[in-house]
C-alpha cells in the first residue's frame, strides 16, 4: 500500500507529459489558422484570375466587334454566339491554369452584354461591352471549419468589367 501511495505521489510531481497536453490543446487552433490562410489565399487568387479573365474577354470583344454593335439598342443586349463562346473560353482558360491553386474553382456562367452610352465620344452613342462571370469556389478545408461551428459551403462570386468598342 505504501508503495502505491509513493507511485501516486511521484506521478503527481511528474510533468513530462505537459508539453504533449499543451500541444493537443493548441492543435485545433493551429489547424484553423493554417486553413484560414490557405483558403483566404485561394479565394484571393481565384478572384484575381477571374477578374483578369473578364477584363481580357471584354477587351477582346471590344476589339473584334463592329463599332455600331449596339447603336440601336435601348437597354443592355446580351451578346450570344461567338462572343459568348469567346468570353467563356478566355475566362475559363484564365482560371484553369497549370498551378495547384485553381483546384475547386469553376466558371458557372459568362455573360457578355452590350450597352449604349451617350457622351463626347468619336462615335455617339458609343457601344460598351460588359462581360460578367459567375465563379464558384469550393472550400478545400470546409470540414476543418466544421470543428468550430459548421462546415462552409461554396463561395459564389460575380465579377464584371467593361470596355468601349473601338470596332474593326
Amino acid at each position: 500500500m505504501k508503495r502505491l501511495i509513493s507511485h501516486i505521489q511521484r506521478l503527481k510531481r511528474c510533468e513530462s507529459g505537459a508539453p504533449m497536453v499543451e500541444f493537443a490543446m493548441i492543435l485545433p487552433l493551429l489547424l484553423l489558422f493554417i486553413a484560414v490562410i490557405i483558403e483566404g489565399s485561394r479565394i484571393t487568387w481565384a478572384h484575381q484570375a477571374a477578374a483578369a479573365g473578364v477584363r481580357d474577354a471584354s477587351r477582346m470583344i471590344a476589339r473584334t466587334a463592329p463599332i455600331d454593335l449596339c447603336a440601336t439598342a435601348t437597354g443592355p443586349v446580351t451578346l450570344g454566339g461567338d462572343y459568348e463562346v469567346t468570353a467563356t473560353t478566355i475566362v475559363t482558360n484564365q482560371l484553369g491554369g497549370t498551378s495547384i491553386m485553381p483546384i475547386g474553382t469553376s466558371v458557372v456562367d459568362v455573360i457578355p452584354t452590350c450597352l449604349r452610352r451617350n457622351g463626347a465620344y468619336r462615335v455617339n452613342p458609343a457601344s460598351v461591352v460588359e462581360v460578367t462571370a459567375q465563379v464558384r469556389v469550393e472550400f478545400l478545408f470546409g470540414n476543418v471549419f466544421s470543428l468550430f461551428g459548421g462546415a462552409l459551403g461554396p463561395l459564389n462570386m460575380e465579377i464584371s468589367d467593361q470596355s468601349r468598342v473601338f470596332g474593326i
